[in-house]
């Protein structure tokens, strides 16, 4: 990147796993970035306040703002499209390769974090650590569907035969967007036993130096 690059900040908090996501992303395309952690809430520091609903008015992280463009991104399926449009020229971590199968499997495997696995899982850290009643029935809802994608995850990594989601030497986007999700299957009480490719791919992914990197730099951001 160019040397005169001005520095994109990323709002983050230190617990929730998208913003480990863009993070990871920054590292890999060698940007620049700083970050500010935010707190739950409506305090002046909290992302329900009017200083943060300002940068994103659903109240919500990850949020991105980059002062090379003027633009401001959130939604973390936003944010990374962002990215890779606008700094990923040599398509690092885009569809792995240059066939309309390719752009599919890309935004297919995207869309099912987004829509599915992420809420599923979602839902499960809720009714296990945060709902006001204890509510069996929905945390085993959750529990089943969390288990379901994690069987899905599990078929696609035995069908790539590589250490990444999409296949291939380097991992995409669609594994930056999935750890941090399946990371937090501890904390969210659900085992990857019955997932011996999920649990090689967890262990893989996790050794790549820019995840390390984004895991140790967001908790050390500003606190607002």
């Amino acid at each position: 990147m160019a040397s005169n690059m001005k520095t994109l900040t990323l709002h983050a908090h230190g617990t929730g796993p998208n913003p480990y996501k863009i993070a990871t992303a920054l590292e890999s395309l060698g940007l620049p970035y700083e970050v500010k952690l935010w707190q739950f809430g409506d305090a002046p520091n909290g992302v329900k306040g009017p200083q943060f609903l300002a940068i994103n008015e659903n109240g919500r992280v990850p949020a991105l703002e980059d002062p090379n463009t003027g633009v401001v991104s959130w939604e973390s399926a936003a944010v990374m499209s962002y990215l890779l449009r606008v700094y990923d020229k040599t398509n690092k971590l885009g569809p792995r390769g240059d066939t309309e199968q390719a752009r599919v499997d890309f935004d297919k495997w995207t869309s099912f974090l987004i829509s599915t696995l992420g809420p599923m899982m979602g839902q499960v850290n809720w009714f296990r650590h945060y709902h006001s009643e204890k509510n069996d029935d929905a945390l085993k809802r959750y529990e089943e569907q969390s288990y379901r994608c994690y069987g899905v995850l599990d078929g696609q990594l035995k069908k790539s035969g590589s250490q990444f989601i999409l296949g291939g030497d380097t991992p995409s986007a669609v594994d930056l967007h999935f750890y941090p999700w399946v990371y937090q299957h501890g904390f969210a009480g659900l085992s990857l036993e019955k997932y011996p490719n999920v649990q090689k791919w967890l262990l893989n992914v996790g050794e790549l130096k820019e995840v390390k990197a984004a895991y140790e730099k967001v908790p050390k951001g500003k606190e607002m």
